[in-house]
């Protein structure tokens, strides 16, 4: 599949959903350390829709995975895989939420403050600037803007990373634009936080002390939905945990202790 990309080897029980939407490839890392303990799928969202999305996901996990499946989503991907265990809960086991962003509108604004904060001056001018384009009809390759923008805005959301490589990532403004001004508005109506009520399975978030996204916006709205819901902070850890060199190996043993159970 030209969307989908396996580590490890069958049954396939353990899928990882990347960001963005459009970061396609950042999750690799994640999945190439997580096929020590089982067989991983890498999805890739290619659709332009948040509706796509859902049903392109549900998809690949029904057709390549081992059912119910381990489904670990990272930032905008733990919406998706949110919405997916939400519409389709006989597909997923254990749903972990990774850096999620916050669950109810209120939170959001905070996010792009604190980042331009922790930036310097050249760089905060810069990402104002990539702003500006990309909100521009007269903008180019937005592909490769985007791609500078996550680039930069990576350094904010980061406390003490390590050197890793990022040759896989690739982002798609198409999807992003596409998919994420109806998931905001998901968000703002209140019915991302409604599909709580419809979740089932075991519910684990993971969240670094560092990352700009505020994890009250994750902890107090879950509190209030979920019956069955864990929560994880990662001392010393941004938005990333697999590159964090305080909290890589701590990240890794929780999820690894979560897909044995």
């Amino acid at each position: 599949m030209h969307n989908l990309r396996r580590y490890g080897k069958g049954p396939f029980t353990i899928a990882v959903v990347h960001g963005g939407p459009g970061a396609v490839g950042e999750m690799a890392p994640v999945a190439l350390e997580l096929s020590s303990v089982g067989g991983v799928l890498e999805p890739l969202q290619t659709a332009t829709t948040l509706d796509g999305q859902v049903e392109e996901l549900k998809s690949v996990l029904e057709s390549e995975g081992d059912l119910p499946i381990t489904l670990i989503g990272f930032s905008w991907g733990a919406w998706l895989a949110w919405i997916v265990a939400a519409r389709h809960p006989s597909v997923v086991k254990k749903l972990i939420l990774v850096g999620s962003g916050p669950f109810e509108k209120k939170y959001a604004g905070e996010i792009m403050r604190t980042r331009l904060e922790r930036l310097n001056d050249e760089e905060r001018e810069e990402v104002l600037s990539l702003m500006k384009v990309l909100n521009s009809s007269a903008a180019g390759n937005r592909d490769t803007v985007l791609t500078r923008f996550g680039s930069l805005l990576a350094r904010a959301d980061a406390y003490d990373p390590l050197t890793y490589d990022d040759e896989a990532l690739e982002c798609r403004y198409a999807v992003y634009q596409g998919v994420w001004e109806e998931a905001d508005a998901l968000r703002s109506s209140g019915k991302l936080l409604e599909l709580g009520e419809k979740i089932r399975c075991p519910v684990i978030v993971v969240h670094g002390t560092y990352d700009p996204h505020p994890f009250a916006g994750t902890h107090l709205p879950l509190s209030r939905v979920l019956r069955n819901v864990r929560f994880v902070l990662l001392e010393r850890c941004g938005h990333r945990p697999w590159i964090e060199r305080h909290a890589r190996e701590r990240f890794y043993d929780l999820l690894k202790d979560e897909i044995r159970e």
